[in-house]
């Protein structure tokens, strides 16, 4: 009888220890809750830091995340960004990839403005089920993935315009200022081999045409290209009105040798060089009424965020932002806010948050393209949402020339380019 005593009393202490830990556990849940939430939202970020569209996507990132901070945060929890230098590298940031999700655990990764790169870490998005966006590559393939498989693909964004929209944008101006201003007729169409440049020239010799500029060549260069003489004595020879531009990682070879060189036919089109103010730093001023696309400027309020933005921007680097500069800051404040919305930091909810995007960013309203549109997960483009603009350098300084509604001047040609009436005029 008292060995059965023994045990009975034995077994209620048993239970009371185990009610005991349960409650105890219970009321430690909410303060692991608690901690939870207040774990900072890590964002990756992979660039090419010794290029000036690199660096800035960095710079961006920074600046994005101390202005999110400053406000208190996302739902409590600061935003902290994680960087890594790829060196120009798919490889380099392919480590960098799998080393932010699998050792730093970061939420999600905005990465590169190479299209090259971008193509090499989206498949890592897929694998590794990390929500991915890259600030500035433009290679429709980029999206192509996200339609032809949406159930793996669908980690990545695209957050700049693709290579088809940075297109028709330029074809737009064409039209409007180039034919119908100037008179202008024929072009040659210079591009960098590359990926983001295939589509670019595929479209804009369907689009320039249209435009009214007829297409007399389509000259592709080596991004590796140092000496473009050859290159420009052969275009003067075809006597086209103006050259259009897709030139990005060739750097800023191009535009010195065709200062240097009197180049007498404008240059218009793209060259991410030529987005920030460095640029006239770097060609010691050869950059002289280059025509240039860009998604902002510091001085054209696209929204109320564009010009506060370049001008802390510029107080913190000593520059403006290079285009990648305004879409990485953007690109911040997404994945911040599909986090908040998530409530979590599962992958696919926060997916799921980002496809819901309709934010007022620094270079215009920002929404993604749905799973069944040509283009799913790139950027809306259009009057209402992205649209770009188109700027010229004068005096040092980016002049926008187009749109109409935000233009702040208009196009001022340095005195060795002839314009067609005075090509008429020689003949």
């Amino acid at each position: 009888m008292k060995k059965a005593a023994v045990m009975r009393r034995r077994a209620v202490r048993g239970r009371q220890m185990v009610l005991g830990a349960l409650g105890a556990g219970a009321l430690l849940l909410p303060v692991l809750e608690t901690a939870r939430a207040a774990d900072p939202i890590r964002i990756g970020v992979i660039a090419e830091n010794s290029a000036i569209s690199g660096i800035a996507i960095t710079n961006g990132a920074m600046i994005a995340a101390d202005e999110i901070n400053a406000a208190g945060g996302i739902a409590g929890r600061k935003v902290e960004i994680v960087d890594y230098d790829d060196h120009n590298s798919a490889t380099d940031a392919v480590r960098a990839f799998q080393r932010a999700v699998n050792q730093d655990h970061v939420v999600a990764v905005i990465g590169s403005y190479m299209s090259e790169v971008a193509l090499a870490l989206e498949p890592w998005a897929a694998r590794l089920h990390t929500p991915y966006i890259t600030p500035g590559a433009a290679s429709n393939e980029i999206t192509r993935h996200v339609k032809e498989d949406y159930a793996h693909n669908k980690y990545t964004f695209h957050g700049y315009l693709t290579s088809t929209a940075i297109a028709d944008a330029n074809c737009d101006f064409s039209h409007d200022f180039l034919v119908e201003k100037l008179g202008m007729k024929t072009t040659v169409m210079l591009s960098e081999d590359a990926a983001w440049t295939k589509p670019l020239d595929e479209e804009s010799k369907r689009c320039l045409p249209k435009a009214g500029l007829q297409v007399l060549d389509s000259v592709r260069v080596s991004p590796d290209t140092t000496d473009f003489t050859p290159i420009f004595n052969k275009i003067e020879g075809q006597r086209p009105d103006v050259i259009t531009t897709g030139i990005s990682h060739v750097g800023v070879q191009p535009t010195v040798q065709w200062h240097s060189e009197q180049v007498p036919v404008p240059m218009s089109g793209i060259s991410s060089q030529a987005t920030t103010t460095s640029f006239w730093r770097d060609t010691n001023g050869a950059t002289e009424g280059v025509i240039a696309q860009v998604v902002a400027t510091p001085d054209v309020a696209i929204t109320p965020k564009t010009i506060p933005y370049a001008a802390a921007y510029f107080k913190r680097f000593g520059v403006t932002p290079a285009y990648t500069g305004y879409t990485t800051d953007d690109d911040v404040h997404i994945i911040a806010e599909a986090v908040g919305r998530a409530g979590s930091d599962d992958a696919d909810k926060i997916v799921a948050e980002m496809e819901k995007t309709d934010y007022v960013g620094t270079v215009g309203r920002i929404a993604f393209y749905g799973q069944d549109s040509e283009f799913p997960h790139g950027l809306k483009y259009g009057a209402d949402f992205v649209s770009g603009l188109m700027i010229q350098w004068q005096d040092g300084k980016q002049v926008t020339v187009w749109p109409a509604r935000v233009a702040n001047g208009s196009l001022k040609f340095p005195s060795f380019i002839k314009l067609p009436t005075q090509h008429a005029s020689a003949q």
